[in-house]
């Protein structure tokens, strides 16, 4: 792949820009691309800290990035529809989209393989057909590109924030407001490299809303619907202004552990990925999907109501 640097680019630091572009890569892989030299700025390897001027030819060998021995493995999923550019899949909770850090086998990526005779290779072999992510212990929708010319035109409406995505979340305590916008910074957390955090003036843009459909006792059940794709982007913001998602040990550590010895440990985040609504990249259409609440969350929803 080939990118330009342009004016409005001058200044910026080589991986951020890269992680603009390559909106198929997490910052960790576009990390590995450039370690391995797999990126090239004007013909010369540069570091990631690496200030554009904002002229630059950046080359990127797609291809570099491999898992070794990466191969179909029979992983349990549903099709909600399919057609010769893309299919749309509801992920179970527990599964690991694709191969990274502690997670070489077993993943959704795997499934895909065995699943679709074809996928696109734009995120490399780590990643096929994969458009966009949730996290292992959320389920939900995605979609999946079978070809790069999809994948491109995917990626760029995820980019555009053209791809309306909506979310159940049932969260600690009573809204005070019924509906509202959550807009703050998200960035890798200073000293915890494995969290992310609410950054005021650092990070990058992130917006989520939500509408508040129910209360049950201590608890909110949420809509929420976000317009940009950070890393634990739900969990940050509803953590961030003091409504943690039930089941997430991580931003609302303290709840979860009150939560547990009174109900019983959750076993995953009460977050789901309901809708997504997207425009066909080739026929035009515009194409809107929902899944149920899984069912392990309608038992938990009933212990609480109860």
């Amino acid at each position: 792949m080939t990118l330009q640097a342009g004016p409005e680019d001058r200044g910026l630091r080589l991986d951020i820009f890269l992680a603009r572009h390559l909106v198929q890569f997490t910052r960790s892989h576009i990390q590995t691309l450039n370690r391995t030299g797999a990126v090239l700025v004007g013909n010369r390897q540069e570091k990631a800290g690496y200030r554009l001027r904002g002229d630059e030819v950046v080359e990127v060998d797609l291809e570099s990035y491999r898992v070794p021995g990466m191969t179909p493995q029979d992983i349990a999923f549903q099709v909600v529809f399919e057609d010769d550019d893309l299919a749309v899949i509801e992920k179970p909770a527990g599964l690991v989209v694709h191969p990274g850090a502690g997670t070489r086998e077993g993943t959704l990526a795997h499934g895909l393989m065995f699943r679709f005779q074809s996928l696109s290779g734009a995120g490399g072999e780590v990643r096929p057909g994969i458009v966009h992510r949730i996290d292992k212990w959320t389920s939900g929708l995605l979609v999946v590109a079978k070809n790069d010319w999809t994948h491109a035109r995917l990626s760029r409406a995820f980019q555009d924030r053209v791809v309306e995505k909506t979310y159940l979340a049932l969260v600690h305590g009573r809204m005070r407001e019924p509906s509202g916008d959550i807009d703050l910074n998200i960035g890798r957390h200073t000293t915890v490299r494995t969290r992310m955090s609410v950054q005021r003036g650092r990070g990058r843009a992130a917006l989520s809303s939500y509408r508040r459909l129910k209360e049950l006792g201590d608890f909110s059940l949420l809509e929420v619907k976000i317009k940009t794709g950070r890393t634990h982007q739900i969990r940050v913001h509803l953590a961030a202004i003091g409504h943690p998602v039930v089941g997430d040990d991580v931003y609302g550590e303290r709840r979860f552990a009150a939560f547990a010895k009174k109900y019983g440990k959750p076993g995953r985040y009460f977050l789901h990925a309901a809708e997504l609504t997207f425009t066909h990249p080739r026929t035009g259409e515009s194409l809107s999907f929902k899944s149920p609440l899984p069912e392990e969350l309608g038992v938990l929803l009933e212990r609480i109501s109860g």
